[in-house]
């Protein structure tokens, strides 16, 4: 079955360049009936010899709290990602500082009143809290799932939601932004209005595959070249390069009979990643796993192998802010 051990345990890579420092700047951690993703999860993924010195987690929903005030339910994520932070840096878990910056979730269309939440969530990990995303990708099919936030068609354009995003810059907070790649002007409109803050764009902006978009790669690849080339013109905007492995984006690697290779992977996703470096600069580009959702379709070794791939013909320094600097910088990690 696609993602488990046995059929990852299929193609085993050796890593490349096993010295070349790495932040993974977006997983997550979770332990939902059946599916199981913390630090001892996060940790054999790292041992599969890539050197991964730190993480950033970012908000999936996990652990909120049952009880309280709805806006103040995501706080339960938070604290239960520090504890794990505090936990693999007390010892016993290799150098990886796990989860050294969180993403969390507040409600941004509680406007003025979000205030509230992003400072609790800052005194709930003071070394540690960095960013909010609230996931806004919508689309009108039946056939398409919407974000784990439920969010309303248009929701970056809310008056409501753009007074709560005016919030994040004076808490020194950035914005992480899941959406899909129709909605790709809708977060450039924000960005130009909202220069102060720093957002990232997550997964590409999600090029989708599936339902009405299946057979129509080449014509979304197209017009997704356009609208990430204007959004690159905001320079408050830096990208997450990875999260293109998801069943969403209809590449279908969870259904075959064995996972695939890192020339694979590059083969077939290449030029999302060339594009993006090319109008962001690799100074704004950094490469996520995006894990534990794209190991439905791969292995961490193997999918880090493939940036690597990717990134061959950089030089050393674009090589050093793709897999390391951008995302130590943009997240404020020490």
């Amino acid at each position: 079955m696609a993602g488990n051990p046995e059929w990852l345990a299929q193609v085993r890579e050796e890593a490349l360049e096993p010295d070349l420092p790495i932040i993974d700047p977006h997983h997550h951690l979770w332990d939902h009936p059946g599916s199981r993703y913390e630090l001892d999860e996060l940790m054999a993924d790292v041992a599969e010899g890539h050197n991964i010195r730190a993480t950033v987690f970012v908000e999936c929903k996990a652990m909120y709290r049952d009880t309280g005030p709805e806006a103040l339910k995501p706080l339960g994520e938070t604290e239960y990602v520090n504890g794990i932070a505090a936990k693999a840096a007390s010892g016993g878990f290799g150098a990886t500082r796990v989860a050294a910056g969180i993403v969390g979730f507040a409600d941004l269309r509680l406007g003025k009143a979000v205030d509230e939440v992003l400072n609790a969530h800052i005194s709930r990990a003071p070394d540690r809290f960095r960013g909010i995303r609230h996931a806004s990708a919508f689309d009108d099919s039946p056939d398409i799932r919407a974000s784990h936030t439920l969010p309303p068609k248009g929701l970056l354009g809310l008056d409501a939601f753009r007074e709560g995003f005016a919030r994040l810059a004076p808490h020194g907070l950035s914005f992480d932004a899941w959406l899909y790649h129709h909605q790709i002007p809708e977060l450039t409109a924000l960005a130009r209005d909202n220069a102060e803050t720093t957002i990232i764009f997550d997964h590409f902006g999600g090029p989708l595959g599936i339902g009405p978009y299946e057979g129509k790669r080449d014509e979304i690849f197209q017009q997704w070249k356009k609208d990430v080339a204007e959004l690159a013109q905001c320079p408050n905007v830096v990208a997450k390069l990875g999260g293109i492995n998801m069943a969403v984006n209809g590449y279908g690697w969870h259904k075959r009979d064995k996972p695939p290779t890192s020339d694979e992977l590059v083969a077939a996703t290449r030029d999302w990643y060339l594009h993006s470096i090319e109008v962001f600069g690799p100074e704004r580009c950094m490469f996520e796993s995006n894990f534990p959702v794209d190991k439905l379709s791969c292995s961490y070794g193997v999918v880090w192998n493939a940036f690597k791939k990717i990134a061959k013909g950089f030089s050393a320094e674009e090589r050093a802010a793709l897999f390391h600097d951008t995302a130590k910088r943009v997240y404020k990690l020490d």
